[in-house]
């Protein structure tokens, strides 16, 4: 997935360019140009059926989640009001870029502004950090639930809880807040096409005519820090939580305890697994297609929302006993 090739692969599309076919720098687009799936054009209009599918099913589910929580006073407690953080930083990614994707797929609007694509370049990558702390903060409030029962309430109460979630979103937007600001000042040439059906940090930063090795390096780093401290946090709380579980007396105890861990594990291993997929395809998938590239990408980023309200839906038993109590009422 060379940037030389995929421009010469794309000539075609030159009158879509910001600049005449004979300049060479052009250094404020106002517009980018999003292909889409390149060479599945013809399937567009099929492609946008699954993933108008599941964006259903996210918004539906989701919103599901948050109105159950909401309604139901038994579950206005630490754990389902991180559940209602994820579900936020869920909804919020699959919302910017799911528009643009179908207005690509049905009816070829493929320009996007520039400071649009900034934007959703934020949200995406802002968001990504943020679902990452949530779950550590999930992990931690089982940790205490499981190890530290006497001080649970205690300790994480309410104002506890906002706090930990304000200081997950600062996290996030500090984090990645300096990307798009370098993104703004470099200068671009050559051309304003991004093989993809969203603004892709990586894929916009190759469109700069300038080192782009400080946020090569900055992305780089976050992306290591963020991922190694978080998998290292919730690592360790459940290292004290299977020790904890181990020690108790009778397999029904053992396994009733394990079950209140169950659906943040399957969270976390549909998230981690995806994320380890995608970062393996994009680094040794040089010779795969490029539509593979860029599939793999949209389904990263629309598979763990679908599914987080669903493990959460059927595995936790509140929510799946209030979920029932409102359709039989």
């Amino acid at each position: 997935m060379q940037e030389t090739p995929f421009c010469l692969s794309v000539g075609h599309l030159l009158p879509y360019t910001m600049s005449d076919s004979n300049s060479t720098d052009f250094t404020n687009p106002s517009t980018f140009i999003l292909l889409g799936i390149p060479g599945l054009e013809a399937a567009h209009v099929w492609i946008s059926i699954p993933f108008c599918a599941m964006y259903a099913i996210v918004i539906l589910g989701n919103f599901t989640i948050l109105f159950i929580v909401k309604r139901e006073p038994s579950l206005h407690g630490p754990m389902y009001y991180f559940l209602c953080m994820l579900v936020v930083a869920d909804v919020v990614p699959s919302t910017a870029i799911l528009p643009k994707m179908l207005s690509i797929f049905w009816f070829n609007s493929r320009e996007i502004n520039f400071s649009a694509c900034l934007t959703q370049m934020f949200c995406l990558l802002s968001c990504s950090v943020m679902h990452s702390g949530i779950l550590v903060a999930m992990a931690f409030d089982r940790y205490m639930a499981i190890c530290d029962p006497l001080r649970y309430s205690s300790t994480l109460t309410n104002p506890v809880v906002a706090k930990i979630g304000l200081a997950l979103v600062l996290r996030g937007v500090m984090l990645v807040l300096p990307l798009p600001f370098l993104v703004r000042r470099w200068p671009y040439c050559r051309t304003n096409i991004i093989p993809y059906t969203y603004c892709k940090h990586i894929s916009v930063v190759k469109l700069a005519c300038a080192d782009i090795r400080l946020s090569s390096y900055y992305s780089l780093a976050v992306a290591f820090l963020v991922t190694g401290v978080d998998v290292f946090c919730i690592a360790m709380s459940y290292t004290q939580i299977l020790r904890a579980i181990f020690s108790l007396p009778t397999k029904d105890a053992r396994l009733k305890t394990f079950g209140t861990c169950g659906s943040h594990l399957c969270v976390i291993l549909a998230s981690y697994s995806l994320h380890l997929v995608s970062a393996l395809t994009e680094r040794f998938g040089h010779n795969m297609a490029l539509h593979f590239h860029v599939l793999m990408n949209n389904i990263y980023l629309m598979v763990p929302p679908m599914l987080n309200p669903i493990i959460y839906g059927v595995r936790t038993q509140q929510i799946r006993d209030s979920l029932l109590q409102l359709f039989t009422h």
